[in-house]
């Protein structure tokens, strides 16, 4: 089939048809003729859609672990070397508010003072100060963590769907053009080539909308694993600070 329809185009007709292959044509037919392209625009419209979010988030998400390996580090050992615990904790208000350890050591702090004014209250008849610390900072980490997530979701869902929106492009390309290839009982390489390349244009489309999103996807994830490592240390030592006086490791602390 195949040779009998190499054989009936003239090389002229295959030079046209290799010309019509290609993404500026497709898009001046999709502009030219709009009605007989509705499902390429709603999946290239949709597409474009998913790469700008993709983007959008992929910038987002850089910028804000960009800020928070900048600043994390300096905040917890600053933290730590500041001698007086007042001053440690008004150097942890005085931080911005996407900056998330010092938001986990004041959550601390303030669970930590709270019990204290409760002495003789049922609240420290039913918790100890260890319990009520531990119970501020496992909720301070967990938003936190929660905050690390966002647009997460939105990137594995354009990784996982936008090949198929754009594979939808194609499977509706190559019908079309095999329905008019019915109609016009012409089958030569010019007839065929040109429909057909501009679906898989549609296939392309999905994956360069995918890729980045996929591989944005997991790098993000494994910065998040590793902060979040890194949540759970700190906690660890302001649980052990507030609940006692000393982090691990410490003989004692100017309180």
């Amino acid at each position: 089939m195949l040779q009998e329809i190499t054989n009936a185009a003239p090389g002229g007709d295959a030079a046209a048809a290799l010309s019509q292959m290609g993404a500026d044509h497709l898009i001046n037919e999709m502009v030219s003729n709009p009605g007989q392209h509705v499902v390429q625009w709603v999946v290239s419209l949709t597409l474009i859609l998913m790469s700008v979010m993709a983007i959008y988030w992929i910038v987002v998400n850089l910028l804000k672990n960009a800020n928070l390996r900048r600043r994390g580090d300096a905040v917890v050992s600053t933290f730590w070397e500041t001698t007086n615990a007042q001053d440690a904790i008004r150097y942890m208000e005085e931080q911005p508010r996407s900056e998330p350890f010092s938001k986990i050591a004041l959550d601390a702090a303030q669970a930590a003072a709270h019990h204290q004014r409760s002495e003789g209250s049922r609240l420290v008849e039913s918790l100890n100060r260890s319990e009520f610390v531990d119970r501020a900072l496992r909720q301070g980490v967990t938003r936190e963590s929660m905050k690390l997530e966002s647009g997460l979701t939105v990137l594995a869902s354009i990784g996982a769907t936008a090949p198929f929106v754009g594979l939808l492009g194609t499977v509706v390309g190559i019908y079309g053009a095999l329905i008019r290839l019915g109609a016009g009982g012409q089958a030569s390489i010019d007839a065929v080539a040109g429909p057909v390349g501009e679906a898989l244009i549609m296939t392309a489309f999905g994956l360069f909308v995918a890729i980045p999103a996929v591989l944005g996807y997991n790098f993000f994830v494994r910065l998040n694993r590793i902060t979040n490592n890194k949540f759970d240390t700190f906690a660890h030592d302001l649980h052990d600070f507030f609940a006692t006086g000393s982090r691990v490791g410490e003989v004692s602390v100017k309180r």
